[in-house]
C-alpha cells in the first residue's frame, strides 16, 4: 500500500510538469503570433503598395460631409482601392494629410498608393478630379448634393457597373460587340 501512494505522487508530478511545459509552449506561440501580426501591420503601414500594378482601374468615390477616416477607409476597401481600412487610418494619422480629408466626389485609381489617394481626398492634388464646391462659397447642403450628383453623371463609368451611356437597361455591351462582328 505504501508503494501505491508513492506512485500517485510521481504521476501528479509528471502531469504537473507536462502541463507546465504545455503552458510554456502556448506562451511562446502566442508571443510569436503577436509579434508576427504586429510586424505585418507595421510593414503594411510603411510599405505602401498599390492594389494593382500598371495602369489600374479608375473608381469614383463619394465622401459625405462628416465621414470619419475609418469609414472612408471602409469605402476605399469596398471599392477595391486599399486592402485594409485600419491600416489606412494609421497611415492617415502618420501622414501630412492628418485631419485634412474632405467631403466630395473623387476619381481614384487602383494603381495609386494610400498617400496619393490622401492627397486627392485632401484636395492637394486636384488634377483630373471633378469640380468641387467649397462650403465657404455659400452653397447649401442641397446644392452640394446636387453638384455631387451632376459630377457623378459627368464621370464615365464602366459599362460592367450597370450604367449604359445610351440610357438602356444596363446590358454589359455584349449585344453591341456581336453586332460589330457581323
Amino acid at each position: 500500500m505504501a508503494n501505491r501512494m508513492r506512485d500517485d505522487g510521481h504521476g501528479v508530478a509528471i502531469a504537473g510538469g507536462f502541463f507546465r511545459i504545455l503552458l510554456y509552449v502556448c506562451v511562446i506561440f502566442a508571443i510569436i503570433y503577436v509579434g508576427k501580426t504586429a510586424y505585418s501591420f507595421g510593414y503594411d503601414i510603411f510599405n505602401q503598395v498599390p492594389v494593382s500594378q500598371g495602369e489600374g482601374k479608375d473608381v469614383t468615390v463619394v465622401v459625405k460631409d462628416g465621414t470619419s477616416v475609418y469609414k472612408i477607409g471602409k469605402i476605399l476597401k469596398n471599392k477595391g482601392l486599399i486592402d485594409d481600412a485600419k491600416v489606412f487610418v494609421v497611415q492617415e494619422k502618420l501622414s501630412n494629410y492628418k485631419d485634412k480629408l474632405q467631403a466630395g466626389t473623387y476619381i481614384l485609381n487602383t494603381s495609386q498608393t494610400a498617400d496619393e489617394m490622401m492627397a486627392i481626398l485632401a484636395r492637394e492634388n486636384t488634377e483630373g478630379q471633378p469640380e468641387q464646391e467649397d462650403k465657404e462659397e455659400g452653397g447649401t447642403k442641397d446644392e452640394a448634393d446636387k453638384t455631387a450628383d451632376e459630377n457623378l453623371e459627368k464621370v464615365s463609368q464602366d459599362p460592367q457597373d450597370g450604367d449604359d451611356p445610351q440610357g438602356g437597361e444596363g446590358d454589359s455591351g455584349e449585344e453591341g460587340a456581336e453586332e460589330g462582328q457581323e
